[in-house]
């Protein structure tokens, strides 16, 4: 049940903000689920394949809000960009790659912070 309530609040944020697997789904993993970061991490990256964000996306789309050339081309750095990550990330030990995950949360929301 609860990673049902990780999903639906990744899905709540992800129609909001457009956030998700790195800041809701992976953090949630390893706090709820107890998860270590490469599992965490390779699970959250299972969940997003489906077409999960497809009824938002519509939502948007349909009131004019989607770039449909621009999300293709994120997706092909996603897709390259996801197996050169997930390359990198198993040859760190676990406890350096939560610290980093870690350390680029805090420049995110710094940055976030001081930019609003």
């Amino acid at each position: 049940m609860e990673y049902i309530a990780i999903g639906l609040a990744a899905g709540i944020l992800s129609g909001m903000f457009g956030i998700g697997g790195g800041v809701v789904i992976v953090p949630a993993l390893l706090l709820v689920g107890r998860m270590a970061p490469e599992r965490a991490t390779g699970t959250s990256l299972a969940a997003l394949l489906l077409p999960v964000g497809a009824l938002g996306a519509w939502h948007y789309y349909r009131h004019g809000y989607l770039d449909l050339r621009v999300a293709f081309l994120i997706a092909a750095g996603l897709f390259l960009g996801a197996w050169l990550g997930a390359h990198l990330a198993l040859r760190l030990p676990a406890r350096d790659l939560q610290r980093a995950f870690a350390l680029f949360l805090v420049l995110v929301a710094v940055h976030l912070w001081t930019s609003a």
